[in-house]
């Protein structure tokens, strides 16, 4: 019986021990992709504000302009923060931001609501099935799949302004 009872401890104990830690790596979801979020604001930020006299360029026809992609990255920022949230966007097309004060808060404001949605998920939370683009997917996958996306017009926009002799203010 002792045995048993010492057995019953140390699994009891090594529960308790690694309940937290493994808390903390699923939270660590929520905390990683809110500072990518973070960061992809000031990067997105700081680009609309030095190619603010750029905003119309565009590398060839049929091609997204400068100002198209930054409206673009705040469309997509709010869709995700209404699906993560389960209050969808139902509105229609909002008119796109010309002004580049306008824009580039309107990109840090998006950014916000994307944090605070992503770092507010529970756990379960995270695999929540919901509807992207006609697709279904858990939340979590939503998260990756549009950040992802978002890494890869911030590229464009880097291949922009370089394109347009403007440096980007983090390589100065």
């Amino acid at each position: 019986m002792k045995k048993i009872l010492t057995q019953f401890g140390a699994c009891a104990l090594a529960v308790a021990l690694v309940a937290p830690w493994a808390q903390a790596q699923t939270a660590k979801f929520q905390s990683a992709f809110g500072e990518d979020a973070g960061t992809l604001s000031k990067k997105f930020t700081g680009l609309a504000r030095v190619m603010a006299g750029k905003y119309d360029w565009k590398p060839g026809q049929g091609v997204r302009s400068v100002s198209d992609v930054f409206n673009f990255i705040v469309t997509e920022n709010g869709m995700l923060a209404g699906v993560l949230s389960g209050t969808p966007n139902t509105g229609g097309q909002r008119a796109p931001i010309t002004d580049p004060g306008k824009l580039q808060e309107a990109l840090k404001t998006s950014y916000a609501s994307l944090q605070k949605a992503i770092t507010t998920l529970s756990d379960s939370d995270l695999q929540t099935h919901v509807k992207l683009f006609g697709e279904d997917m858990t939340k979590q996958d939503a998260v990756m799949l549009i950040l992802e996306d978002q890494h890869e017009h911030l590229g464009q926009s880097i291949a922009y302004a370089r394109t347009n002799g403007v440096v980007p203010p983090w390589s100065k």
